[in-house]
């Protein structure tokens, strides 16, 4: 278990968190959501930005990593051109929480991996809230390989097909798969 886990938000002032069912996933239950510092980048993005993101955990899926998608990073994020202007606009702030109140969220994933998420069924308040500064400024000093594609659909169908560990959010926010 972490010492911390994190949730993002655009908002500043949030005191506290309580457990409530996301209208997106009304089967979920009633929860509060926060991610590991592994797993931070995968909130380093507007909320409602659709993303894929695809990363290594060892030597072994770097390399596989590395081939499959043309980089040297360890982590590749996509977003839509839609939403570069909001992804250069928005003020992300960390809200940092003690893990104890948190436990591992195992049902997470569905289709995909989704490594890295907790789930607390009791209020909580953060022990600290950052500005992390712009999203384009984290991504570069983390050495995240970030770009920007017109259709996520390309990128989506790629991390899938990998093998490797990935995540996607928020894809109902993307442009339509293409015919």
């Amino acid at each position: 278990m972490p010492d911390f886990v994190f949730h993002f938000s655009e908002d500043p002032a949030i005191q506290r968190f309580l457990p409530h069912v996301p209208p997106t996933n009304p089967t979920a239950g009633a929860h509060v959501w926060a991610i590991d510092a592994e797993h931070a980048p995968l909130y380093w993005f507007p909320r409602d930005c659709p993303r894929a993101t695809v990363w290594a955990r060892d030597n072994s899926e770097l390399a596989a990593l590395q081939a499959r998608f043309a980089t040297t990073a360890r982590r590749v994020h996509w977003m839509e051109s839609a939403w570069v202007e909001r992804f250069a606009d928005a003020r992300l702030y960390e809200y940092r929480f003690a893990a104890s109140a948190f436990r591992e969220w195992r049902d997470a994933g569905g289709a995909w991996i989704a490594e890295g998420q907790w789930i607390a069924d009791v209020e909580v308040v953060p022990d600290a809230v950052t500005p992390i500064g712009s999203c384009e400024s984290r991504h570069s000093a983390a050495g995240i390989d970030l770009r920007v594609v017109d259709n996520l659909w390309g990128p989506i169908d790629a991390v899938v097909e990998s093998g490797l560990p990935f995540s996607i959010v928020r894809a109902r926010n993307a442009r339509p798969r293409p015919s």
